[in-house]
């Protein structure tokens, strides 16, 4: 294996002069097209969390002119008033971008590339050409999905879910012709980039490892992403389908979605379809899709709370176990999605057990954290913080999925704001710390500098406070029976004591959105200014950073290291270091941790 290893690395990494389009912007280097994932990702983001900001001070306010949204909307508010019609284009676009291109694309994206390859010790991923194009097929599904707001008549407002009929009739409301046509080649071209990274990442870790890392020594991480991918080649397939259905619906007079339905008195001929089936496709791949984003977040702080505890992570074994009781339990619980869709209840109660029984190896997650950083040696950085952030909104938010996966618990609160509440704590929030506590460890290997640890602190504690500001008073309102998606909640008496709540919230929002300039200000100019960073900087012992933090393409300058132990030896008895690194062989009687 080495000596071709070798051959490859002389042949192909000496001759030729790179371009800076062949540098910058047609990457074959996973390391590059990482960034590439991250930055586009985040442009995305501003423009996801940008409109949560537009639609949330409608809420607040409802009716009230806004100078905003003057500026934001043009003739979508007329004399500052938000219309009806772009409050649920708002919505819905919001939501595409914010699970879609953030989390998905760019936590998947940014972290499987960049890691992958530099954890098992390879030169680059399986496909280096692959990757290239999964990346340009997710960069045009995004500018596609920019263009779909520029659209005359309004982009998709049929939820971010597009159930039919509105997303399936054209003529169902404004933001249902081309919009909604531009959301649909978006998603196709979307889910065409994710099989193709996902194949990438999944033939990359099972053929490439260097010698010496088994499975078992592979960092938690790497498990993560592992089993993310595969995840996603089993479920995006379906959602493919159904989106392609919901195209000959629109386009080619089929009818696999509508039956029998009236506009304005008048009897379309469409028969024998049935939305419901729509419900079922989509979330088939809807509910792994929280784990597509999830289970990243959870290998990233694996990592992270390991290294900062200076303890080998608790039950290495039961972690990878309960990503892969996670995956396969997460692929048949979507019924819970669907508990008032007139189901039948005894399937209800099958898809309740599926659920409440994915608890168990969530909470096996949370307990091995938890017990990680008891009585470590903590290091409070930034990425540390964000990583403990994460077990607790995954905690928080864990708990109210326990009732809404209850059948007959759920029917209380179903399309309220709890719902909000639990899975933006879930999937949004905790997402997100993944998100931020992977950029604040490995900005020094992406970029050569390291961050501001005080910008860093400062852009944390706002934003932990500010996350539960929003999320955590959503339950009480949602309990309270107020709805989800609405417009304005002003012609209802009943929810005219919540109109504060709602107010709270939105500050909340506003301060914790207008604070992320905090991290994008860290972000770039750390790039530029920030301090150099050693080759090791939290003193970690993982693969990635036995590489030079000059980027070569090849990622080690000689031969790949060999593996002689596992990823967690930290504080190990014997060793004068506090860690100990993967590719430094065992001394003599010493024994491999029984992990």
């Amino acid at each position: 294996m080495s000596a071709h290893t070798d051959t490859h690395n002389h042949e192909d990494h000496g001759h030729h002069k790179e371009t800076f389009i062949t540098k910058y912007i047609f990457s074959l280097d996973h390391k590059m097209i990482a960034k590439q994932y991250l930055i586009t990702g985040s442009i995305m983001g501003i423009i996801g969390i940008l409109m949560s900001l537009l639609f949330r001070m409608q809420i607040a306010w409802p009716e009230k002119p806004n100078v905003f949204f003057e500026f934001f909307l043009g003739k979508w508010a007329p004399e500052g008033v938000m219309d009806a019609d772009i409050y649920l284009a708002l919505v819905t676009i919001h939501g595409t971008i914010m699970v879609f291109f953030v989390l998905t694309a760019g936590l998947s994206g940014t972290f499987s590339n960049l890691l992958i390859p530099l954890q098992i010790g390879a030169r680059d991923m399986a496909s280096g050409l692959l990757n290239m194009i999964s990346y340009w097929l997710f960069f045009i599904s995004s500018v596609i999905m920019v263009i779909s707001l520029f659209v005359e008549a309004g982009p998709a407002a049929a939820g971010w879910t597009i159930y039919p009929p509105l997303s399936a009739l054209p003529m169902a409301q404004g933001g249902s012709g081309a919009g909604m046509t531009l959301w649909l080649v978006s998603m196709a071209i979307f889910i065409a980039s994710s099989l193709l990274g996902s194949l990438n990442y999944v033939v990359t870790v099972i053929n490439l490892r260097t010698k010496g890392m088994s499975m078992t020594r592979l960092p938690l991480t790497i498990w993560a992403f592992f089993v993310t991918a595969i995840i996603g080649i089993i479920s995006f397939p379906v959602l493919l389908s159904a989106a392609l259905l919901l195209i000959m619906d629109r386009s080619f007079g089929t009818s696999f979605y509508l039956s029998d339905i009236f506009i304005q008195g008048e009897v379309l001929h469409y028969q024998g379809g049935s939305p419901v089936l729509f419900e079922h496709l989509f979330w088939f791949l809807g509910h792994p899709e929280v784990y597509i984003v999830l289970l990243p977040a959870l290998g990233i702080t694996s990592e992270i709370i390991a290294t900062n505890s200076r303890k080998p992570i608790f039950g290495y074994r039961a972690m990878i176990a309960s990503i892969l009781a996670i995956a396969f339990l997460s692929t048949i619980v979507w019924g819970h999605h669907m508990f008032i869709s007139g189901m039948n209840p005894f399937l209800g109660s099958v898809f309740t057990f599926t659920t409440l029984l994915i608890a168990i190896p969530s909470a096996v997650k949370a307990f091995n954290y938890i017990t990680t950083l008891w009585k470590g040696n903590l290091q409070m950085n930034p990425a540390m913080l964000f990583s403990i952030g994460l077990v607790s909104t995954f905690i928080t938010g864990g708990l109210t999925g326990i009732i809404l996966g209850d059948s007959a618990l759920d029917i209380n609160v179903h399309d309220t704001y709890f719902v909000v509440a639990h899975f933006h704590l879930v999937m949004g929030i905790s997402a997100l710390y993944g998100m931020f506590a992977g950029v604040y460890h490995w900005y020094p290997k992406m970029f050569g500098r390291m961050l501001n640890k005080n910008l860093g602190y400062l852009h944390f504690w706002i934003t932990a406070v500010c996350a539960y500001g929003v999320f955590f008073p959503m339950h009480f309102i949602g309990m309270a029976g107020l709805p989800r998606r609405y417009y304005s909640n002003s012609n209802f008496p009943l929810f005219d004591d919540l109109a504060n709540v709602n107010e709270i919230i939105t500050i909340f929002a506003l301060v914790g959105g207008v604070f992320q300039l905090v991290f994008l200000y860290n972000f770039v100019v750390s790039m530029f200014y920030g301090k150099k960073a050693p080759q090791n900087p939290w003193k970690s012992t993982t693969l990635e950073w036995t590489t030079p933090v000059e980027h070569i393409h090849g990622n080690w300058p000689g031969e790949i290291p060999s593996v002689h132990r596992w990823a967690y030896d930290y504080s190990k008895p014997g060793h004068d270091e506090d860690f100990v690194p993967q590719n430094i062989p065992l001394k003599e009687g010493e024994e491999e941790l029984q992990h």
